[in-house]
């Protein structure tokens, strides 16, 4: 049914009139059949690049190839790529059978070619009972279904679909999250998916590129950003609560955190480490009276906030530093007025059974093989992966 197309990207760059720089040198290549994934803040260029593979922008640098052929020249309309956008697009006067046949009438295509493709469509989605109704009697899942709908029945060479979910609410989101990974398998076609939210990229992806002010950051799999990540933009950006971040100081064969030191020979280092770093340690890699490896590795903490959430806890707590001589600085977005007057604080995602209140003092354990480590100036990964997964490409 699908032609199955590879999409590459080669030194793209965006500048517009005004001098703003969207994106910068960005190359990749997205495998046929792929659904992956364009992640990162707002203002990032992730949007401007999605169209920029459509051809709704123009290319400032580069070139954009489609199976192999340039395609910086070529119209959106003989791009054959379907766009699915966050505000549905959706034609209020007409209804969703009306929406769905709109694009293959414009391409002069036989009543009877046009009823079959809306039917089959409809029944992939679970339409059938919806096609008579107009979109404002439609609730928002079942309107981006529609949209949806409307891209499906052009069977294009690629589906580009920029935060199509933003405008559900949370339930519906995980739903649709459902919808579309499961309509990915079925029609096998090329998928690339804008998103500012990494529940979604990390949930939907085959693999994804983190983007920051126009610039990849990282392109992996899902696994490999949240296992490797390449640098502490990275790390921070995946991952739910964020990694903690720590300042640390090598001395005397000694990784010297705040609140204690650890062997060098049992960090995860790829080589001689500076002078000075900055550790990375997920919530759920701090133990509470913890037995193993991070037995030996404990520290006093104290209870500031818990959000209990069900089925696991997220404890944020509070660690004093104390005078700690030689304190070095954080990057830029991490040192926190707490750490200039000698506190830290860390998250945990504990065990919800565990009685805790504001207040509350305990032990926290680390297990040094779970620190990553980068490298203060230039914020670059220092240790290896703890991960088979390659974690840039």
């Amino acid at each position: 049914m699908q032609i199955k197309t590879g999409i590459e990207l080669e030194h793209i760059g965006k500048t517009f009139e005004d001098g703003t720089v969207a994106v910068r040198d960005l190359s990749l290549a997205i495998a046929e059949g792929e659904f992956f994934i364009l992640l990162g803040p707002s203002g990032c260029g992730k949007s401007t690049l999605l169209n920029m593979i459509v051809g709704l922008e123009k290319v400032s640098t580069g070139t954009i190839r489609l199976d192999g052929e340039t395609i910086n020249d070529r119209d959106p309309k003989d791009r054959d790529m379907a766009m699915v956008f966050q505000s549905y697009a959706l034609y209020p006067h007409m209804t969703v059978r009306q929406n769905m046949e709109f694009p293959l009438k414009l391409a002069g295509m036989r009543q009877e070619q046009i009823q079959k493709k809306v039917t089959r469509t409809a029944a992939i989605l679970e339409l059938e009972e919806l096609l008579d109704r107009r979109p404002g009697a439609l609730s928002g899942g079942q309107r981006q279904r529609v949209a949806m709908g409307r891209a499906i029945v052009r069977e294009p060479r690629a589906f580009l679909l920029d935060e199509p979910l933003s405008n559900l609410d949370a339930k519906l989101r995980v739903q649709m999250r459902s919808e579309i990974r499961r309509l990915h398998r079925q029609l096998g076609v090329t998928m690339i998916y804008v998103t500012h939210d990494q529940a979604e990229a990390m949930t939907l992806g085959n693999r994804l590129a983190l983007l920051k002010e126009g610039e990849l950051q990282q392109l992996g799999t899902p696994r490999a950003l949240y296992d490797a990540p390449r640098n502490l933009f990275v790390a921070g950006f995946i991952g739910t609560p964020a990694m903690n971040i720590l300042p640390a100081v090598v001395q005397d064969g000694y990784l010297q955190l705040p609140m204690l030191q650890i062997p060098l020979g049992e960090v995860p280092s790829n080589g001689d480490l500076p002078g000075s770093c900055v550790v990375g340690l997920r919530p759920e890699h701090l133990f509470a009276g913890g037995s193993g490896p991070e037995q030996r590795y404990t520290f006093p903490a104290r209870a500031a906030m818990i959000e209990w959430l069900g089925a696991e806890a997220f404890v944020h707590f509070e660690i004093e530093t104390g005078n700690w001589s030689d304190r070095p600085a954080l990057p830029a977005g991490h040192e926190s007025r707490a750490y200039r007057e000698g506190r830290i604080s860390m998250t945990a995602r504990l065990d919800p059974s565990r009685t805790l209140h504001p207040g509350d003092r305990l032990d926290l354990g680390i297990d040094p093989g779970k620190l990553h480590l980068f490298d203060p100036g230039s914020g670059n990964r220092l240790s290896n992966p703890t991960t088979g997964e390659t974690p840039h490409e």
